[in-house]
């Protein structure tokens, strides 16, 4: 979508204006950056119905940044963004990928050591030059060199819910093609993986020719790798290959399990068919007779599992790690699903950092048919995301109390925090306090390098408060930016069993926190998990369809998963927990 890549350029400015040591504007293209992105409108159909004046009046825009818009929908760039990438070559996008590195200290690392890509980066700390420069030292070497092999250990990656919505699109405009009667999305977005390589589409067309003339036209393709009458493949503009199958359909089963994955899944399977004399692959499940391959399934992706003696294994647990040997003795959980969620168990407004009212957030909800939204703004010590003091947690509760009057019926508001979690594991709110909320949270936001015993204990402080109800992102990390901190998940689940905290798993696609495996491990010690989607905006209270694939992944059922319960149920909960 344009939305998104305008937005994109927004945001490179701002770097570009801000290492020059301009202010004021960087902070608006900031601002212009994130409303674009929430539009539902696409940026040209605004344009060609109202013109500069309705660009103009989109939210944090203005006249100024809308000729901007306008500039680049007519040209395809924009001349300012051109001048700031030659006033200072360096490539400001990637190098701002590695944690510890704005924009003003990658242009002390251009200035001092002519530093402008990854190579560049690489070579000065190969030469242990960074560590001289003033302000830098030993420590902030040895950190930027890991936080370059983080980046390098995830290049070519993309966050699931960066592309999710584009691959959607792709798969609908191709629905339309005359003559395809299947299309489906496959590879590791199927199986709602973290982080996406490319992206894998499988279609059945009586008419092949004209679906791939289609594919290679569409708006936003960059290259054309090649085309054929049953596989195309081609980059998009955003820099992710995409693949076009045409399959046959008697082999659509087959042929969908195969390219979903995962390989290891695959080779699993093709073991399990061979053990029984038959043959496996894309095209189909063969019996051998004489001499003659027979196919006795494929069509479908659940006879092809049936014909092995297995239960059908939903692709989010495709992974072989342990979801074969359940399939075979039919011991396979039933996974929760999106429309087992009654509401969200994380949002944010603008009494703290949220970019929009209560209101609207509710509205919003409501759409989402929720039962209930809980509010859980910033706890005081959190200065950077506006946190919210005692007097001000108090007039927010009784602002909900008006609330609930007005959506009676509708929906329930629940009353909520995220706490900080301070260094020595205290909260930054009173008991007194916290005991008149319905749902507590609390979270890390600092001091991430502690060393695994202290934050594990730094957590169980917190988690002995009787007011605590749920750990929120409990690992820290964020994908292809941040590792997560070093933490003994084990003995956190371990020690849920003595103080009943529930673990969420955040929804926002650039957390997914916790990771499946850890999910999977809290499962064992019988932990229930909660979902948050930790939205600051309405449209990421979209971004619940990630967290639950998260939990799919995890293999939970709606029984684990606290927003599973209605209100009435959920506060019961709580209460009693």
């Amino acid at each position: 979508m344009i939305n998104s890549r305008i937005a994109e350029i927004f945001r490179s400015i701002a770097m570009y204006l801000d290492a020059k040591g301009v202010e004021f504007k960087p902070r608006a293209y900031q601002k212009a950056a994130q409303s674009l992105e929430t539009l539902e409108k696409d940026l040209k159909e605004i344009y060609k119905e109202g013109g500069l004046k309705a660009l103009a009046e989109i939210p944090g825009v203005g006249k100024s940044l809308a000729s901007k818009i306008k500039e680049y929908l007519e040209t395809g760039q924009i001349a300012e963004y051109e001048n700031l990438k030659k006033e200072l070559p360096v490539d400001m996008e990637e190098l701002a990928k590695i944690e510890g590195l704005g924009p003003k200290t990658i242009f002390i690392l251009y200035e001092k050591l002519k530093i402008k890509n990854i190579s560049d980066l690489e070579r000065a700390l190969e030469k242990h030059q960074i560590r001289n420069l003033e302000g830098f030292g030993e420590k902030s070497e040895e950190n930027l060199e890991l936080a370059l092999e983080f980046f390098k250990k995830s290049a070519g990656r993309f966050l699931l819910g960066e592309i999710y919505d584009e691959a959607l699109k792709l798969k609908n405009d191709l629905a339309k093609v005359k003559g395809v009667s299947k299309i489906e999305i496959a590879g590791s977005i199927r199986r709602f993986k973290e982080t996406i390589g490319d992206i894998d589409i499988l279609a059945v067309s009586s008419n092949p020719i004209e679906l791939m003339n289609r594919f290679i036209s569409l708006e936003n393709v960059a290259e054309v790798y090649m085309k054929g009458k049953t596989k195309s493949a081609l980059r998009l503009i955003k820099g992710i290959d995409v693949d076009l199958r045409v399959v046959p359909l008697k082999s659509w089963g087959s042929a969908l399990n195969y390219f979903t994955g995962s390989k290891e899944h695959n080779i699993a399977l093709r073991e399990i068919a061979k053990s029984k004399g038959l043959k496996l692959n894309e095209y189909g499940l063969f019996k051998i007779k004489n001499n003659q391959e027979i196919q006795i399934a494929g069509e479908t992706e659940k006879e092809l599992y049936f014909a092995l003696k297995m239960n059908y294994i939903e692709p989010e647990m495709r992974e072989n790690t342990g979801e074969i040997e359940l399939a075979l003795a039919h011991r396979l959980p039933k996974l929760v699903k999106l429309e087992d969620i009654k509401g969200d168990l994380q949002v944010h407004s603008n009494w703290s950092d949220g970019k929009f009212s209560m209101e609207e957030m509710v509205e919003q909800a409501l759409k989402l048919n929720y039962q209930y939204l809980l509010f859980t703004d910033h706890s005081k010590s959190l200065g950077i995301a506006n946190g919210m003091n005692e007097e001000k947690v108090l007039k927010q509760m009784s602002f909900i109390d008006k609330l609930n009057q007005k959506y009676r019926g509708k929906i329930k508001i629940l009353k909520g925090i995220e706490l900080n979690i301070l260094k020595d594991g205290r909260v930054d709110i009173s008991d007194k306090i916290l005991e008149k909320l319905d749902i507590v949270g609390a979270s890390i936001h600092s001091y991430f390098r502690m060393t695994k015993n202290e934050m594990t204990n730094r957590i169980k402080k917190a988690m002995a408060n009787k007011n605590i109800d749920i750990i929120f992102h409990p690992t820290g990390r964020l994908l292809l930016q941040r590792e997560a901190y070093e933490v003994d998940m084990e003995e956190l689940f371990k020690y849920a069993q003595k103080t009943k905290t529930i673990f969420e798993i955040n929804a926002s696609y650039e957390r997914l926190d916790l990771s499946d495996n850890l999910i999977r491990l809290g499962s064992i010690y019988n932990v229930l998990f909660s979902l948050g989607t930790d939205s600051h905006y309405l449209k990421q209270l979209n971004n619940m369809i990630f967290g639950v694939g998260q939990a799919r992944r995890g293999w939970l059922s709606k029984e684990k998963v606290i927003n599973s319960k209605n209100s009435k149920e959920l506060i019961d909960f709580i209460e009693n927990k």
